[in-house]
């Protein structure tokens, strides 16, 4: 009996030192975790970050590729491992109604850390948070590692001043350009675009290869374009190329549009011209359905973008029969929209020194090689160029580097806002027969005034 009960004693005693061993261990992979008390610099620190875009918190993999992309959890642990005792979470949704939902979140609150793609409409609310006090004071922060003019791109009016200042670091790159098929040039024996095409190059080389594929039989068509809602930046595009533009001044009591100028006009002619060289359904996003597919029918594709284009095209094996040009430049080799997201601190956030680590983090190395390689989202920093991800498709981002840092800067400030759409409708409305494209381009001129007068 004594036996039976030492026995039962000694078993009691290893099962309590199991117990404690196993709680003890839990607290430490809560501190490790970003929780608990670590001793670490951050300790009961959190913040909320909101990202835009196909953002997953656990790994997914591609169903047509076949490719794994990690999620953001490898980002959480680098983040909180490198800042001990910190906690970061995420709140992502898709770009659908984004806008909408972020004045939501912002409005109430929910994160300390924004992607912002439309800065300037925010930054004059007085709900984010200057920069550059944070950019004077930490030595670590270097804005000569971004890509050139991306800073300058995102600078927006705040509430308080009529001069541009710095409310967000360049997070996600995007340029637009002018993609096109090496191999329907090459059936058709048509050279291949120029690195900086013309307006009258483009025209002649679309009108060339539309028709009987001479070597397939298969009819071609010899230029894309999307004729909603991405049609007035294209058309913009058009008129730099032509040394005109948009309008001017930033501030909304300055702006003053020129929607209805010769330059304007003459650009949406030309694309009213094009669609004899195009499918049928551009206002409505259809006939590119078999672009970066083998069977491909389309030979030049206006106002592409890279996150559709470059890594889903390689991971195809079809990036070698991809070209990319530049946009319509002007004389001063400028010319395109500014596009992408920054990264931007909320005004009512309670860690704001955290948000700005994050900031800071997200436009590091490994962010920044994180989107690139898991959310097909491009660079901002000059270091892209060193790795390896890069080097497989270096022969289509070398031009797309090249197109992030020659848009027009600073960001169209109407990008977000109505006289965008009222510009949008009214091209949609000259390519379906309701307008000419001088009618189109003075209503959009004097509803988008209209606007303009009733905001300010």
């Amino acid at each position: 009996m004594f036996a039976k009960r030492s026995i039962m004693t000694l078993l009691f005693l290893m099962l309590m030192g199991m117990v404690i061993a196993g709680c003890s261990n839990s607290g430490d992979e809560g501190a490790s975790g970003g929780s608990g008390d670590s001793g670490g610099e951050w300790d009961g620190q959190s913040i909320t970050v909101h990202l835009i875009g196909d953002f997953d918190m656990e790994d997914s993999t591609d169903p047509i590729t076949g490719n794994t992309a990690e999620g953001l959890h490898v980002v959480k642990d680098e983040f909180e491992s490198q800042h001990p005792g910190a906690t970061v979470e995420f709140v992502t949704m898709p770009w659908e109604g984004y806008t909408e939902k972020t004045q939501a979140m912002i409005t109430s609150g929910e994160a300390d850390v924004y992607q912002m793609p439309g800065i300037a409409d925010f930054a004059p609310q007085d709900v984010l948070e200057p920069l550059q006090s944070y950019m004077d004071e930490d030595e670590e922060f270097d804005e000569s590692v971004f890509i050139d003019n991306q800073m300058a791109g995102w600078e927006v009016i705040g509430p308080d001043s009529d001069e541009l200042e710095t409310y967000g670091l360049p997070f996600l790159g995007d340029a637009r350009f002018i993609a096109y098929d090496k191999q329907l040039f090459d059936e058709w024996g048509v050279e291949y675009l120029s690195d900086y095409p013309t307006m009258e190059e483009v025209m002649e080389k679309a009108k060339q290869m539309t028709g009987e594929n001479p070597e397939t039989g298969e009819q071609n068509y010899g230029i894309w374009f999307r004729g909603d809602w991405s049609s007035a930046f294209t058309l913009v595009n058009l008129a730099e190329g032509q040394n005109g533009r948009w309008g001017t001044g930033f501030a909304w009591d300055e702006i003053e549009f020129e929607f209805d100028s010769p330059e304007m006009t003459e650009g949406l002619e030309w694309l009213l011209e094009m669609q004899e060289y195009a499918p049928e359904g551009l206002t409505s996003n259809q006939g590119n359905e078999k672009w970066l597919t083998p069977e491909n029918d389309i030979a030049i594709m206006l106002n592409q973008g890279p996150g559709d284009l470059i890594m889903p095209s390689h991971a195809q094996g079809l990036d070698e029969r991809i070209g990319i040009a530049q946009e319509f430049k002007n004389d001063e080799g400028v010319g395109g929209l500014f596009a992408g997201s920054p990264i931007t601190i909320a005004k009512n956030s309670e860690n704001k020194e955290l948000a700005w680590e994050w900031l800071k983090f997200a436009t590091s190395e490994f962010m920044q090689q994180y989107v690139f390689e898991n959310v097909n989202a491009m660079p901002t920093i000059k270091a892209a160029t060193e790795w390896d991800s890069y080097e497989e498709v270096q022969h289509l981002m070398d031009p797309t580097m090249e197109a992030l840092s020659a848009p027009m800067t600073p960001r169209y400030p109407w990008g977000s806002s109505q006289p965008r759409f009222i510009l949008t409708s009214e091209v949609e409305a000259a390519m379906t027969g309701s307008r000419s494209a001088e009618e189109a381009l003075e209503k959009a001129q004097q509803e988008s005034t209209d606007w303009l007068e009733n905001r300010n």
